[in-house]
């Protein structure tokens, strides 16, 4: 959903043209772009056991489902490479974040200087979290391998963790599911599928189209009786 300021901002401003400028980077495995969101998932089970198909009928389904909680998806997606992950957990604590940073990091980029992690403006997002879940030297070792990018606030429609996270709703997760196990084993067999297709997501989104769509967020600027020339801000009187 595009969230945005009802008037001008330089705070999202700043943010916005922080994530588009490293969307505009060339690939570098020394310094992989990984965009991470999170999502739930109710899980749903059946009172009674639905008919399966058959010759000339479709599956039928109970109206009628049980309440079983819910789990957590963590997306990680790199999208100039196509590859993404999902951890799927038991809960959404810190904790948990902290875990999926060290397995991203110590598994998947053992040899990465430092991911550029562009990640919703979250609370449970940040390196407190990493030494809230390992001892000081640890944490310290992780942070060190992280370059924290956050979406604005109400901005999260930037992150393009987001877009991954509805395909795999859409492709997978749009049905009664009744435990973390099965969602994990589901979520894992589609992350297969489209990384060996390795699946990218098409960003079209410039910082030269946010300053001409998006130009109600960007503050008027007159200081002291000066105002910007047509080129910005250059300092001088008209």
């Amino acid at each position: 959903m595009w969230c945005i300021p009802p008037e001008h901002n330089a705070e999202f401003v700043w943010r916005m043209e922080e994530v588009l400028a490293l969307y505009k980077l060339p690939y570098d495995p020394d310094y992989p772009l990984v965009c991470m969101d999170e999502s739930s998932k109710q899980l749903i089970g059946e009172v009674y056991e639905p008919q399966e198909v058959a010759p000339g009928r479709a599956r039928r389904q109970d109206h009628e489902y049980e309440r079983k909680g819910t789990c957590n998806l963590f997306m990680f997606f790199e999208p100039l490479r196509g590859w993404r992950h999902v951890w799927v957990t038991e809960q959404r604590r810190k904790v948990d974040w902290a875990g999926c940073i060290k397995g991203l990091l110590e598994v998947y980029y053992p040899v990465a200087k430092k991911v550029r992690l562009v990640c919703d403006n979250l609370n449970t997002h940040t390196g407190g979290a990493l030494y809230e879940a390992f001892p000081a030297a640890v944490a310290r070792g992780l942070c060190e391998r992280l370059e924290f990018n956050p979406t604005p606030k109400h901005g999260s429609w930037l992150n393009m963790a987001e877009t991954e996270l509805s395909v795999l709703a859409g492709q997978c997760l749009d049905r009664r599911m009744d435990s973390a196990e099965f969602v994990r084993s589901e979520v894992s067999a589609w992350e297969d599928q489209r990384n060996r297709w390795e699946a990218k997501v098409r960003w079209q989104f410039t910082t030269e189209e946010a300053r001409v769509k998006l130009e109600k967020l960007y503050p008027v600027i007159e200081w002291l009786g000066h105002k910007p020339g047509p080129g910005g801000a250059d300092g001088r009187r008209e």
